[in-house]
């Protein structure tokens, strides 16, 4: 393979099958991380920035785009936006780890972070307070917003959702960690037309709002909200299953045990979900899950015992001993 560009690198149909995962039920995990910048997020970030140039909303040496983010889509902006020519600006908070702001940073963003949390325990709101001040002081700049922004959701109805349907004849249980929700928004939406039966499974950690829990103090980036994402109300999951953090934490500990791969702590999330779902699978069902990124961003939280120990609370503390 030749490539022109970085953005090229985007592996759409890798699947790694877990056997005997749920029970008796294999389970094909869909590896995103495998991706350039390495996660599901070149592609919403790629789909956000274009979306704004077709719509004539974008000029690049010109436009600077400003957006929110915890690592991943971050990331993948910083590399879209120098790979088109546009100055970037991420808002972060402090739950992002330093080797993702300082890859921001490499590819020539401008990183601001924000350390007060907001009255759900989030950073959220107060990120977005941060990007209104960026937006009244740059004229030229614009606010992406992939929490309301429907080419959010168009790009994995378009790209994930149909790599998912080309890969198999029937799909019968989807696992999607929710985050902006946009990925779960665009993927329940395209994968209902082609498997009707369909059962859709959003995953978010204990804390979220986003789909009606108790606000509270999360620590692991890049899945669930502290403030509820207007993409949302296109998200129609038949399920909504809300795990412990310590349970992402031994999900991942687990598998990189037990099938030899680090994987991100949304996957963590998404496959303690599964298993805690095991029971209510029928014979001969088709279970597919997204792994929105893999585990080397994590080896200074999810995979350090201390910060385990320190940070995700005392029901930990048998698993940081790992």
């Amino acid at each position: 393979m030749i490539i022109e560009s970085p953005l090229e690198l985007i592996f759409r149909d890798l699947f790694y099958r877990l056997r005997g995962f749920a029970g008796s039920h294999d389970v094909f995990l869909k590896l995103e991380g495998l991706n350039i910048s390495g996660s599901i997020k070149v592609k919403t970030a790629i789909g956000l920035v274009e979306d704004l140039e077709q719509r004539g909303l974008a000029k690049p040496n010109e436009t600077i785009i400003v957006e929110s983010s915890s690592g991943n889509l971050g990331i993948a902006l910083s590399m879209v936006c120098a790979i088109k020519g546009y100055r970037f600006i991420c808002v972060t908070d402090s739950n992002a780890t330093h080797a993702n702001i300082r890859g921001m940073k490499l590819y020539g963003a401008e990183v601001i972070v924000v350390d007060d949390c907001d009255p759900n325990g989030g950073f959220l709101r107060n990120r977005f307070e941060t990007i209104d001040r960026i937006l009244q002081s740059e004229p030229k700049a614009v606010w992406l917003n992939q929490y309301d922004n429907i080419a959010n959701k168009n790009v994995h109805a378009e790209q994930t959702a149909n790599e998912i349907a080309q890969e198999f004849k029937t799909v019968d249980w989807i696992f999607v960690g929710g985050g902006t929700t946009g990925t779960l928004a665009g993927v329940s939406e395209r994968l209902r037309q082609v498997f009707p039966q369909i059962k859709v499974v959003a995953v978010e950690p204990v804390g979220s709002v986003t789909f009606g829990g108790v606000p509270g103090k999360r620590n692991i980036p890049g899945i669930g909200a502290s403030l509820r994402p207007k993409l949302a109300d296109h998200a129609t999951p038949d399920r909504i299953m809300a795990i412990e953090e310590e349970k992402t934490v031994e999900a991942c500990l687990s598998f990189v045990r037990d099938h030899h791969l680090l994987v991100g702590g949304s996957t963590g999330t998404v496959l303690a979900a599964i298993q805690k779902l095991s029971s209510e699978f029928a014979p001969g069902d088709t279970i597919v899950a997204i792994s929105a990124d893999l585990g080397e961003k994590y080896l200074d939280t999810v995979y350090d015992p201390d910060w385990v120990k320190n940070v995700v609370g005392k029901k930990s503390r048998t698993l940081a001993k790992t």
